[in-house]
């Protein structure tokens, strides 16, 4: 079982489309904890145990656009919780329409004690069509932080899980974010996978 683990992980890291968030078809603001990550910055926190943190993914879509999100990780499919936000984690969102405009899309998660005295990715995926194309017209995936979880407990109260609407605003209303190019980290996705051999080998 841990052996399938590390060779999903690899095959996904392979199969990844590495491309910029900055396209003819989009542009990408990424956002830890309400600050902006400039470039190809991925944020590195400590938390302990159930301490809240949060992601925000601020897409501009330049044209009528079917669009596919999801938030996840390599090798493990619960390092992480969502509290808050319109998916669960490793799970796609699926909006069959969306007009050209700019749209917030919020994650509230919280660390589960899987993962404790460990790093694990939070990783940005997306997939963007064209109106009426079944082919996506640009897709990718990123690193948004590279969390250590600590073996400690956070102390505060956790909210339970909820699924929340997405927040969406348009160029008319909302100011249009800088385009930024974050892109998918490949020392982070091998360090992670050496991270998962280690905790296996020692077990």
């Amino acid at each position: 079982m841990r052996a399938g683990i590390m060779f999903l992980g690899l095959i996904l890291l392979l199969l990844i489309d590495t491309v910029s968030a900055s396209s003819p078809y989009c542009s990408i603001d990424v956002y830890y904890n309400d600050k902006m990550l400039p470039g190809d910055e991925v944020a590195k926190p400590i938390l302990k145990i159930d301490e809240l943190f949060k992601i925000k993914i601020t897409m501009t879509l330049n044209q009528t656009s079917r669009l596919f999100i999801e938030i996840d990780s390599i090798g493990s499919e619960s390092p992480y919780e969502v509290i808050e936000g319109p998916s669960k984690f490793s799970e796609k969102k699926h909006f069959e329409s969306l007009d050209p405009g700019v749209y917030n899309f919020e994650w509230l998660l919280r660390p589960t004690e899987e993962w404790a005295d460990w790093s694990m990715p939070v990783n940005f995926w997306y997939q963007i069509h064209e109106k009426g194309k079944d082919e996506p017209a640009v897709k990718g995936e990123f690193t948004v932080a590279y969390p250590y979880i600590s073996n400690e407990y956070y102390e505060g109260e956790v909210p339970s899980s909820e699924t929340q609407p997405t927040q969406q605003s348009t160029s008319e209303n909302s100011s249009s974010p800088t385009a930024s190019t974050p892109a998918f980290s490949l020392a982070t996705a091998i360090l992670a996978l050496v991270i998962l051999f280690f905790k296996f080998s020692r077990q």
